[in-house]
């Protein structure tokens, strides 16, 4: 066992999120501790717990889901896991509770590749070229998880997401000069539990002012909060 868990103890009462990092490809630990950071900043009522694994095959004990999560937010590649820890995903998952999933989330869990599908409402298979860079667009101007959120470039490739789950709402596009795909969209399923996810996530994206602020944003969406206010 191998894994890291990153507390930030600054906090003592406020939403709760949950951290899973373990997309190495993206230095996903380095990135969500930026966030971690930006959040301590603009968003104090956010206690954010991080669990970074590092390997695909690191086992904890995730019996924070069970009683101690207000938010989990997925940004893992293809772990491993099987059996109890799993399972917990999954129960924290049916019970309709907050999901909010950055790019590799769309293939988080290699022995449930169903995630994408099931709970984040996405049809992840693969992505275009390296480049040239992805470049956002907004679609849906009313939504408050983009409240305060200006158009940006991304760093990373374009990714294959379409088609959506029929509930799904978009809310940004990427474009490259050939192809365009959904980027970002929530879900607010009728069994409960709102979810967001976000194909974006490159290194560079976590050094985007607007960036940070759209996954803080979905993080208070998502657990039912309202966003913080922008000048």
């Amino acid at each position: 066992m191998s894994d890291r868990i990153v507390s930030d103890s600054a906090v003592t009462d406020g939403m709760r999120v949950t951290m899973l990092s373990g997309s190495f490809e993206y230095d996903s630990e380095d990135s969500l501790t930026v966030l971690v950071g930006y959040l301590r900043e603009n968003a104090p009522d956010i206690d954010s717990h991080l669990i970074a694994y590092q390997t695909e095959s690191d086992v904890h004990s995730l019996g924070v889901l069970e009683e101690e999560t207000d938010v989990l937010l997925v940004f893992t590649r293809r772990l491993t896991m099987v059996g109890p820890e799993l399972e917990r995903i999954r129960q924290y998952c049916a019970a309709g509770k907050p999901v909010v999933g950055i790019r590799t989330a769309s293939h988080a869990f290699q022995q449930w590749l169903e995630f994408d599908p099931q709970i984040l409402g996405g049809n992840y298979d693969g992505h275009f070229s390296s480049g040239p860079l992805c470049h956002v667009e907004e679609v849906a101007a009313d939504s408050e998880v983009l409240n305060g959120v200006v158009p940006f470039t991304s760093h990373g490739s374009l990714y294959r997401t379409s088609p959506l789950a029929a509930d799904a709402r978009v809310l940004l596009n990427g474009r490259t000069e050939e192809h365009m795909e959904p980027a970002a969209w929530t879900r607010s399923p009728a069994e409960g539990g709102r979810v967001f996810y976000t194909s974006l996530g490159h290194q560079k994206d976590f050094w985007e002012l607007d960036f940070l602020r759209l996954i803080e944003n979905a993080l208070l969406w998502a657990g039912g909060r309202a966003p913080s206010t922008r000048p």
